[in-house]
Order: structure tokens, then sequence, then C-alpha cells
């Protein structure tokens, strides 16, 4: 047996090289598991000094259960599937890794944004079924000179911005953690971001805070018609409320990556709009990124198993009381 066990309580990966690699560095035993419910998670990590997880939920029950656990690694962002007080009650490091996919989940707001200005996939279904017309698609307007606004200033949203200012769009955002944008974007109150903006893009992580964030109330406030993209989380947007907002022509269109829930079920409304540009939850993919995140993933494991803080840390209160002791 290895210095230490960690367990992968569930992956959707073809192979787990990266993270064999990772963990061979430290003389770990690598369990695959495959598990997702409560009861399984607990009965096959009870040795387990180190988590990774994907999809499973660790509620306080979970937590409480696993007298070995250290630390809990998730395989991308966000980490609303963890107990983080429970964690941080129990001395649990709980990491994640939220800047792996910048590039692509930046590239896939763009595309989406080009795409419906343009009426690309309209146009191609269009050609596709015999029609020849570009007066089909009438009226299109110039990318130039139009107003991003960005819900949400982290790292994606600047990068979303880079790419789209080349385009000679003007970006403004909010984003209550920062008080100073980067360079070339303009910070302003969320009501005026809903304003001003010919498109909104929301980029914030999924919390009590942002839950329904976008609603009937701010869909109303958006007095330019304004595309609205999301490749963030999907309940940050009210799914009945922006139906509404497409049926009452209040917005021109949405790019979506994220759905509340996923997939849609056959019939869904939003399938048959020929102004929402849809794809499946996929904005964070590349064989590069997935790469990346695996190997990031278990190095923020196999730091805290050697006494090193990993590279990012959720519930930074656990500081000083972790089960690892340092």
């Amino acid at each position: 047996m290895g210095r230490f066990q960690v367990v992968i309580t569930d992956c959707d990966h073809s192979a787990i090289k990266e993270e064999m690699e990772e963990f061979a560095r430290i003389g770990a035993e690598v369990v695959l598991a495959q598990v997702q419910e409560e009861d399984d998670v607990i009965r096959s990590c009870q040795e387990a000094d180190g988590l990774i997880i994907q999809y499973a939920i660790l509620s306080r029950k979970v937590l409480e259960n696993l007298p070995k656990c250290k630390v809990v690694a998730r395989y991308g962002v966000g980490v609303d599937s963890i107990d983080l007080k429970a964690a941080t009650d129990l001395g649990i490091v709980v990491a994640n890794v939220p800047d792996y996919c910048m590039d692509e989940v930046a590239d896939q707001t763009v595309s989406m944004i080009l795409a419906l200005i343009r009426k690309i996939v309209f146009f191609d279904k269009q050609v596709k079924s015999g029609q020849w017309d570009f007066r089909a698609g009438i009226p299109i307007h110039r990318i130039r000179g139009k107003t991003l606004g960005l819900i949400g200033c982290g790292k994606i949203g600047v990068e979303v911005a880079g790419r789209i200012s080349g385009f000679g769009v003007k970006v403004i955002a909010f984003d209550p953690y920062i008080t100073k944008a980067p360079e070339g974007i303009n910070l302003k109150e969320f009501d005026s971001v809903l304003k001003e903006s010919d498109i909104i893009s929301v980029h914030c992580p999924l919390n009590q805070a942002t839950r329904h964030l976008i609603g009937d109330r701010e869909f109303r406030k958006m007095e330019k018609r304004p595309i609205v993209i999301n490749t963030s989380r999907g309940p940050v947007v009210e799914e009945e409320a922006l139906i509404r907002a497409l049926d009452q022509d209040l917005i021109s269109g949405a790019g979506l990556d994220v759905l509340e829930k996923e997939p849609p079920a056959s019939g869904h409304p939003l399938l048959s709009k020929g102004n929402v540009v849809l794809s499946p939850h996929m904005s964070f993919y590349s064989e590069e990124s997935i790469s990346e995140l695996k190997r990031r993933t278990a190095k923020n494991v196999a730091d805290v198993l050697t006494a090193k803080w990993p590279e990012s840390v959720v519930n930074s209160d656990v500081r000083g009381k972790t089960r690892a002791r340092f």
C-alpha cells in the first residue's frame, strides 16, 4: 500500500494518466471508485487521505464520515457540490482549478457573439435547406462600435474583453468584488451595464448571491435589446425569464453553453428559437485544457498531502486548523 491513499470518486475521463504521474511522485496509491451517491462515497473513501471529485456530492454527512480525509480537489472551477462550511469545520482543505480553461471559454464566448450577430447558424440552415438569399436574415448590424457588458470581470471576463476589443467593441463590466478593472474595461453599476450594453456576457460563479441574478426585472432593464451570452453556470440566468424575454422581444438573441437543467428536455422552448445558439456545456473543452485540468487537480491533492498549500484553496478559513497539520 502507498504512503497515502487518494480516491477519485468519479470522473468521465477516458484515462487517469496525468493523475497517476502526479501521485507517483509522492508514493500515493490511487483508487478510481466511480461512485457518486452518498453511501457509496462513504464506503469507498474510508481510508482516503485525499479525494478528487467530479460530480459526486460531498454533503456534511459524507465529510463527517471520512475520518482520514485531509483534502478534496474538484476537477473544474465550481465547488457548489461540496459543503464548504463542513469541510472547514472538519479541517479539510478544498481546492479547485479556477483558470484551466480560460482560453477555451473566452473563445467560445466570442464565437457565440459573432455567430449571433452575423447570424451564421441561421444562414447555415438556410443554405443547407436550398435557400440562397441574404435578405432572409435582414437586419444584420455592424459589430464595431457596440458595447459589451461583462457580468463578472475575473480572468475569463478579461480574456473575453481582450479578444472582443479587437473588433472595435467597447467593454464595460459589473463586478462587486473588484474596485479597479484592467485597462480597457470600465466598471459600472449592475443596472448601468444592463441598460448600456448591446451584448451581455455572464462570467460569474454560481452561489447564493448569483442564482437567478438575471431574471424578469433585469431583462426589462436591457434598453438596447442585447444579445445575452452565458458560458458560466446555468442558474445564474433564470431560464423561464429568459424565454419570456425572447418571446417579448426584450433581447435580440441568446448564446447558451449552460442551462438550468442539462440536457434540455425534448420540446424545450429554447430548442426551436432561431435566435438562440446552444452548445452542450462544452466551452471548457480542448484536449489541452483537459490534460492541464487533470494534472493540476492531482497536484492540489499531492501538495496538501506533502504539507504544502495548493495552488487554489477555496475555503481559506481552514488555514491554521487543517487535518494535514500545516
